[in-house]
Order: structure tokens, then C-alpha cells, then sequence
């Protein structure tokens, strides 16, 4: 093999690649030797064939496997040879005619085009400062959860007979929705509950039931919104055929032992320390977001060196393809925005390279500083994943297990937080105590800059057509350091929607 490196320009690197045809050709012999003792040929005992039969009859398919093989293994021991780190899949290109080297008369020549990750230096790490927020759940905090807990575990009790209802009471209906008369899809139901004032229907539905009562027929006439998700509906008049079937009031939740017990817990008391606690994880994960997210502006700040374009060109068009999906699920382009298109692109572009500039950074942290990730750690996280679909658990492993890329979306997230943990350990860290609504404060940086932090299906923030576009892009996150490369989309192990009755409007956009 003969490596020539024809171009070196900034990043951008070729190389041309030489394989006699002599090494192709004994490449292809041992293939076929192997070969003889597999394949059974009529008028051949086992193992008899001879290799040139064999070569005669499967020659230019054997030979067209040892190319490839060759062009794999070549083009990575160039690299080697070189002590070159394509930043994307070089692109190869063959010279000559194809032909003659499949027939043996001529060499394999091939060139290998693509960037390099560029050399830079690390910063300081132990010059970086930062000032981390820390809270403390108070009793009122506690308090406040729980009775949002009871609010979610009402219970309901039948209403005298006759008794009209009320808003907040719970409905046990059956429907059958019309169109000018016709029936349509999805527009009926038996029993259905309904509690009225919950929004869980059409609007202008649940109030038309105030007053009704058990054994009542009534037509409920609703219009679907016009940007409802069927789009055979949207904007129609609809008439509801309504059997009001049970009438139930609330009950009053007690906050007492009994109420505890619902939860598998002692008493009230066990149920405030676990509810207590799981308050303390959330403020401290909302802790670390915050301790991230100021640790990567710096990094950002303090890191200046020349990106591949091809990483930039493959981040921005990650971030573009989401952004015109999330247009087109409303039915928009990005013409139908206040912010002319070219704007926007160069938005999305400085948060491409701030992306692909942080995950090169951290690359080369988790290389120098040796970081690893281990197996019972992917596991574990995947244990996660599948939790996230509850009766579907074996289906998305087998989803991961069968999918590198996958696994690969499950591996970086842990990889780029250890290598997080480790720079913040180099670095001074203080922490500042505030409230909880100022540690959970929404304000115009904060967003979610780990973009590996799923079960969100994303990869990093990027504006809905009714975002306003006037506050700062500058938020994006690390991309994959463990690849060294701006993140592929991600293949997600979606559980299947639930089939929605039109009935049902709940705001879903």
C-alpha cells in the first residue's frame, strides 16, 4: 500500500491510496481457498472444488468484496499512518477503470477527502468560576406538593337522584358526534367519564352538561378548533348526541394516614419525608443544569479555533430539519414568520458551531483525562429509557440492543457528564442559596443546554414558529463528545399514540 497525501488545506486533507494489484489478487485467493470448503458444487465432492472453478465461476463477486475489504482496512491504516482524525466519513472516490481491477490488470487507486479535528489547546480549568444556585424544600414547598397530589387523586361520589351537576363534578356519558347529519370516525364513545371544567373535551362541550342530570338526552353542539389535528374536522360544526348516564361530586381528600397508605407509605408523616426527598433530588438535578449550563458558557468563552464546516454543515442541518418540523406541524414555513428566513438560519448556525465547538472540547477532555464509560452504566441507563414505556419495555431494548447508533445516544449523554463532573472538579465552584422560584426561574438563558437529557427526542433547543425570535439563541448545547461529532438525529423507540377520540381536544398544539 502507497499513501500519498495530495492536499492539506486549513482542515481540509486528501489522500490518495495505492493497492497493488498483486495484494488484491492473494487477497482474493485466500478468500476463495476459505471458499472451497463451504460451497457445494454439482460433480464436486466436498472440499474438492477446485479454486480456479471457483474462481471462474465467483471471481468478479469475490473480487468486488475484497475491494471493499481493502478500501476499509487501507483507509483506516492510512489515517493511522498519518495520525489523521477525520472530523466526518471521508468521501472516497476511485481513479481509473473499475473494471480492470476487478479483471486484475490494474492497481486499486482510490482518494480519501475529508477534515480533520482540529489541534487546539485546552484552557485552564482551574481559572473557571462559577456560582451554583442551591435550595432547600421549606414546608410549604411540601405542602403545596402534596395537596397537588390530592388534587390528582379525587375521588367522587354519586349525587342524589336527580341532583343536576355541577362544574368539577364527573360525568359517565355515551356520544355519537354528526356532521351535517353523518357520522363520523372516532366521534363515539360508551361510558366515557368526563370531569367538567377539566378541559379534557372540545371546547364549549363540558359546559353545555352544567345542569344535567342522570337519564338526560341532550345534543351538544361544539365547532372543532380550526387548527385541530384532523384536518376532515377542523373548523366544523359538530352535534353531539349525549346520554348522561352518572352524575358524581367530588370528595374531600383528606391529607391523613388512610391517604398515605394509597401510596404504600406508614402514614402521613413517611409520605411527607419521601415527598420531602423526591423535592431535594429535583432541586438538586435543577442545581446541576444550572452549574452545567454556566460551566459550557465558559467553555465556549474560552475556546476559540477553526471547525470543521462539514461538522457545522451537519449540526445545522440537524437543528433545520427539527425547526421545519415543528413548522409543519402547524402548518407553517418559515416564510410565515416575523423574522425573515436568512435571520434565522444565521441563528441556528452560530448555535451549530457553538455545538460542534463544545463537543470537541469535551472530546478531548474525556480523551486526555481517560474517561470511560462502563456497561453496568449504559444498562442502567437504558433501564431508564425503557421505563419511559410502561408494557413496552422489551420492545425498546431489543430496539437499542439491535441499533448501535441507539446505543451510542444512550452511551454520550454519560460520557459527556463525567466529563462535566471532571472539569467542575478543576474548577471553583461556590454555592449560592436562593428560593425555589428562583432556582427554577425561567429567564432568557434558561433553557436546556444538555441536549442528551431525553426522553425529550430532541437534539438541543431549537424554536417553535412561535417562539420570539428577539431573545438570545446562544443557548445551545454540547453535541456528542464521545463521537467527537455533531450528533446524528436520533432513532427513537416511540410508543404508539393512543387512538384520541375527536371529541377530545386537548390542546396538544
Amino acid at each position: 500500500m502507497l499513501v500519498t497525501v495530495t492536499s492539506a488545506d486549513g482542515l481540509k486533507r486528501e489522500l490518495k491510496v495505492e493497492v497493488p494489484a498483486a495484494e488484491l489478487q492473494a487477497r482474493m485467493t485466500g478468500k476463495l481457498d476459505k471458499m472451497k470448503n463451504q460451497v457445494r458444487l454439482k460433480g464436486f465432492r466436498p472440499g474438492k472444488v477446485p479454486v480456479s472453478h471457483l474462481r471462474k465461476t465467483f471471481g468478479k463477486q469475490v473480487m468486488g468484496e475484497t475491494i471493499q475489504e481493502a478500501v476499509n482496512e487501507t483507509s483506516q491504516r492510512a489515517l493511522e499512518e498519518h495520525s489523521m482524525r477525520p472530523a466526518v466519513q471521508p468521501a472516497i472516490n476511485f481513479e481509473g477503470e473499475m473494471e480492470e481491477v476487478i479483471d486484475g490488470k490494474s492497481d486499486l487507486t482510490y482518494t480519501m477527502s475529508f477534515e480533520v479535528i482540529p489541534a487546539f489547546e485546552l484552557a485552564d480549568f482551574s481559572k473557571i468560576t462559577i456560582e451554583r444556585p442551591v435550595a432547600t424544600p421549606s414546608d410549604a414547598d411540601v405542602d403545596e406538593a402534596l395537596s397537588r397530589l390530592a388534587a390528582n387523586q379525587k375521588s367522587f361520589a354519586d349525587r342524589a337522584e336527580g341532583e343536576k351537576a355541577e362544574s368539577g363534578d364527573q360525568l359517565t356519558i355515551d356520544f355519537i358526534g354528526r356532521i351535517d347529519g353523518e357520522a363520523f370516525e372516532g366521534g363515539a364513545a360508551e361510558d366515557a367519564a368526563l370531569e367538567i371544567g377539566s378541559g379534557q373535551f372540545i371546547p364549549g362541550f363540558e359546559d353545555q352538561l352544567i345542569g344535567a342530570k342522570v337519564g338526560d338526552k341532550l345534543d351538544v353542539v361544539v365547532t372543532f378548533p380550526a387548527d385541530y389535528g384532523a384536518e376532515t374536522l377542523a373548523g366544523k360544526e359538530a352535534v353531539f348526541e349525549t346520554t348522561v348516564k352518572a352524575v358524581k361530586a367530588p370528595g374531600e381528600t383528606k391529607l391523613d394516614d388512610d391517604f398515605a397508605k394509597r401510596f404504600g407509605m406508614e402514614g402521613i408523616d413517611k409520605l411527607r419525608e419521601a415527598m420531602a426527598e423526591q423535592m431535594q433530588s429535583d432541586f438538586s438535578n435543577m442545581s446541576r443544569q444550572h452549574l452545567k449550563r454556566a460551566l459550557l458558557d465558559q467553555l465556549d468563552e474560552l475556546h476559540d479555533f477553526e471547525l470543521p464546516p462539514a461538522m457545522v454543515e451537519q449540526e445545522f442541518n440537524q437543528i433545520w430539519s427539527q425547526f421545519e418540523q415543528e413548522l409543519k406541524q402547524q402548518d407553517k414555513t418559515a416564510a410565515d414568520l416575523d423574522e425573515p428566513e436568512e435571520e434565522i438560519r444565521a441563528e441556528y448556525t452560530k448555535i451549530a458551531e457553538r455545538r460542534v465547538r463544545l463537543g470537541l472540547v469535551l472530546a478531548e477532555v474525556g480523551e486526555i483525562s481517560k474517561v470511560t464509560v462502563t456497561e453496568q452504566e449504559v444498562n442502567q441507563a437504558l433501564m431508564e429509557r425503557a421505563r419511559q414505556f410502561p408494557g413496552q419495555e422489551r420492545q425498546v431494548f431489543d430496539f437499542y440492543r439491535q441499533n448501535p447508533q441507539a446505543m451510542s445516544e444512550i452511551r454520550a449523554p454519560i460520557f459527556e457528564d463525567k466529563v462535566i463532573d471532571y472539569i467542575a472538579e478543576l474548577a471553583t465552584v461556590t454555592d449560592k442559596t436562593v428560593s425555589r422560584d428562583e432556582l427554577f426561574a425561567d429567564d432568557e438563558h434558561d433553557h436546556d443546554h444538555d441536549h442528551h437529557d431525553h426522553d425529550h427526542g430532541e437534539e438541543g433547543h431549537v424554536h417553535g414558529p412561535d417562539c420570539d425570535h428577539d431573545h438570545d439563541h446562544d443557548d445551545a448545547d454540547a453535541a456528542s463528545a464521545e463521537k467527537k461529532a455533531a450528533p446524528k438525529k436520533k432513532p427513537a423507540a416511540k410508543k404508539p399514540a393512543a387512538k384520541k377520540t375527536p371529541a377530545k381536544a386537548k390542546k396538544e398544539d
